[in-house]
């Protein structure tokens, strides 16, 4: 198991890097995290993502950077966001950019309403750690719906779900992040 030297988190498709999650990860993880927008949020306005190839190019170009930036390498490094932000990070690490590990909060099992365009198809080979935090009301994934894809991931896997909670969790804030801390510090 590598130890990780950080934690790389992007935003989902209407977020930005300061979602409030981000920055309480932030205040309380015992490693650094740097908090990252994809380029198409830096140009402004309300303006769709590009489609998943051109993100993950941008995530082989930017992990490597930071992680120079950073002192160390990106097989050192945690990576995932929220929502899209982990589905891209997740997609990257299995199509072989290096990571220590994936964290991946409400990750987008499919859209809303449309069970059967599953986003799974790249989980056999993810070989890291994965954290999982969802809330068990998320339209893009509710607990029975996960059971069957879980096991397909190569790497070790941990799901954590919030109770009450939807796509972007409210109520279970401090457990999202005492989760995503404990996931942390068994890897140090």
């Amino acid at each position: 198991m590598v130890k990780p030297d950080g934690l790389l988190l992007w935003h989902g498709a209407g977020g930005d890097r300061d979602h409030r999650h981000f920055v309480a990860l932030e205040a309380a993880l015992g490693i650094p995290v740097r908090r990252l927008n994809f380029a198409y949020r830096e140009l402004g306005g309300r303006r769709p993502p590009p489609r998943a190839p051109k993100l993950i190019e941008e995530l082989n170009e930017v992990v490597p950077a930071v992680a120079k930036e950073m002192g160390t390498e990106p097989r050192r490094l945690l990576l995932g966001g929220r929502s899209m932000g982990g589905r891209m990070c997740s997609m990257a690490v299995a199509e072989g950019l290096p990571s220590a590990g994936l964290v991946l909060l409400s990750y987008p099992l499919h859209p809303p309403g449309k069970p059967e365009k599953l986003r799974v198809d790249h989980f056999p080979a993810l070989k890291v750690p994965c954290l999982f935090v969802s809330g068990d009301r998320d339209p893009f994934g509710r607990p029975g719906e996960w059971d069957r894809h879980l096991d397909t991931v190569s790497g070790k896997v941990s799901f954590t779900w919030l109770e009450g909670d939807a796509h972007d969790p409210k109520k279970n804030e401090d457990l999202l992040v005492d989760t995503v801390d404990r996931w942390v510090k068994a890897r140090r």
